[in-house]
């Protein structure tokens, strides 16, 4: 008899695929009702932009916590998931400091938050690459850590707008739709 009741078992290894796509489905559609709503709103910066924003990285952390449930027995996901988990609650935090400064101030922010966020989910997929439908996730980390420069440095020019971030995030959730499609099924080999 099992006396460990308190704890769920981790799925097996087979069931995480399942898990990821379920959990990829849900973040593309949260990223395309996200991105229409900021296309909507982003030529100020007013308090659904600002909720927006923050709630944008939070969702990512509370995403990276269901998926590090998921995966405890993959232990190269699972420390660079827990490190997503703290740049995006930072990454919150900061946006919501930021939104009290101006469109600019957000920019930076999510600039470095994309940057880190990039190279944190291209770190994952590189490690998840034998599951199969990686490779969206690789090529999002890429494109994640070169838009994020690219926000940086578009704050400090005239007419900075938040209507790109709007873009990101609806490309962003392209790639977890297409990662979602492309994930093996539990019952294959790898």
């Amino acid at each position: 008899m099992d006396t460990v009741g308190s704890q769920p078992a981790p799925p097996a290894p087979a069931t995480l695929p399942a898990a990821l796509r379920k959990l990829y489905l849900l973040r593309f559609a949260f990223a395309a009702v996200w991105a229409a709503l900021l296309f909507a709103t982003a030529d100020r910066l007013g308090p659904l932009s600002g909720t927006l924003l923050v709630l944008y990285p939070l969702f990512d952390a509370a995403c990276a916590v269901v998926d590090l449930r998921s995966a405890r027995a993959d232990r190269g996901a699972t420390r660079r998931l827990s490190v997503n988990i703290a740049l995006s609650v930072l990454a919150g935090i900061a946006l919501a400091v930021a939104v009290t400064s101006g469109i600019p101030a957000v920019l930076r922010v999510w600039g470095v938050w994309a940057v880190t966020a990039g190279i944190t989910q291209l770190a994952v997929g590189l490690v998840r690459r034998r599951m199969g439908g990686q490779w969206p996730m690789i090529v999002s980390g890429a494109i994640s850590t070169l838009a994020g420069a690219s926000f940086f440095l578009q704050a400090g020019k005239d007419g900075a707008t938040l209507q790109n971030l709007a873009g990101y995030a609806f490309l962003g959730g392209v790639f977890f739709l297409a990662s979602a499609l492309r994930l093996k099924p539990a019952d294959r080999d790898n």
